[in-house]
């Protein structure tokens, strides 16, 4: 089950049978600070396989280093714009190929014009973004999920009068069960690509949980062109939790598949610090093998033969298996780069 209509976001391809995309959100402001250090996130998460990333647009104070990493075209940005659309006219014209916007906190419905239409003239999409939390009154009372999916769908209608089919639309809830509620009814009645995410999950074990649970079941059915896992923590976490997902379920190919044991009072290798050493190192190698990172003898050697590579450590040495079999051994300190090196040569 596939969105019908597709649309194009600076030549990334969003809904009908293109990939799941994943998506993040910049944590920080964007003025006043140097833009280069930005452009150099950017292209981190674009390496562990980010697709689309959202810049909160909050005053013209944004405009110089929001046109730059616009031109810069690392990869398709999103302008996040709440009440003033005066700030969605002024990211269109900084080269925003997408903007998020909640007509119902834009104002008047004039305004919302004036921002689709703006968005028309220059080729760019529209997000409709309803959270649980900001919806207009409930006059019919109509449940939480049915009150979200009546109100996208009225906007969307808005945009279709206008002449604008280039949408995209979000329901997002903190509570999972809404959120799976919302998305079913909206898929059984809207051709546009939807965008999926559980707003203000938590930090990132409770994020992941109930992430995996609400976009895993979704996805499963077919529903979601794009996602998000909503983190209280680092933006490269949400990425790595959102790749994550799409290769569990089959939907995203290739990359580092790595296998770590959970640190025991056996272990005399700390396993779980040289993870955290490498592991978006790994995210960022585009080749279809499996790493293992084990810290001691008993589970070490078994799980190494069933993994490409492996690393096994044991006090201050650390054992270097490809394919199954012991390649070589070099000092804890030397494991990081030797284990790379072995990728290389895959």
């Amino acid at each position: 089950m596939f969105s019908q209509k597709v649309v194009d976001v600076d030549g990334l391809l969003i809904g009908g049978e293109n990939p799941v995309r994943v998506q993040t959100m910049y944590d920080s402001v964007m003025s006043g600070v140097d833009v280069e250090n930005i452009l150099h996130k950017m292209r981190v998460l674009k390496s562990m396989g980010c697709e689309l990333i959202r810049f909160s647009y909050v005053s013209s104070n944004d405009r110089e280093n929001f046109t730059r990493i616009c031109k810069e075209n690392i990869m398709p940005v999103v302008a996040d714009i709440h009440f003033d659309y005066k700030m969605a006219l002024e990211a269109l014209e900084c080269g925003a190929p997408k903007i998020r916007i909640n007509p119902g906190n834009i104002g008047a419905k004039w305004k919302t014009e004036e921002v689709v239409k703006a968005a028309k003239d220059k080729g760019a999409v529209i997000r409709i973004g309803l959270n649980s939390g900001s919806l207009p009154k409930n006059e019919r009372g109509l449940t939480k999920a049915d009150l979200m999916v009546e109100t996208a769908l009225e906007y969307a209608s808005w945009f279709s009068s206008w002449g604008f089919e280039d949408t995209v639309i979000s329901l997002k809830a903190s509570d999972p069960d809404i959120t799976l509620a919302a998305n079913r009814k909206l898929k059984a009645r809207c051709p546009y690509p939807i965008h999926l995410g559980v707003t203000e999950a938590g930090g990132t074990v409770t994020s992941c949980v109930r992430s995996a649970w609400a976009l895993g079941n979704l996805l499963k059915e077919g529903i979601g062109d794009t996602i998000r896992v909503s983190i209280t923590g680092s933006i490269e976490t949400e990425v790595q939790a959102a790749i994550e997902i799409l290769r569990t379920m089959g939907l995203r190919k290739g990359g580092v598949r790595v296998v770590s044991c959970p640190r025991c009072g056996r272990h005399s290798f700390d396993s779980q610090g040289f993870l955290e050493r490498v592991e978006k190192r790994l995210l960022a190698v585009n080749k279809n093998i499996s790493v293992a990172i084990m810290g001691c003898q008993v589970n070490g050697p078994g799980e190494a033969k069933g993994a490409d590579l492996a690393v096994t450590g044991i006090g201050r040495k650390a054992f270097l298996y490809v394919r199954g079999e012991l390649g070589r051994e070099v000092d804890i300190e030397s494991a990081e780069e030797a284990l790379f090196e072995e990728i290389d040569k895959f």
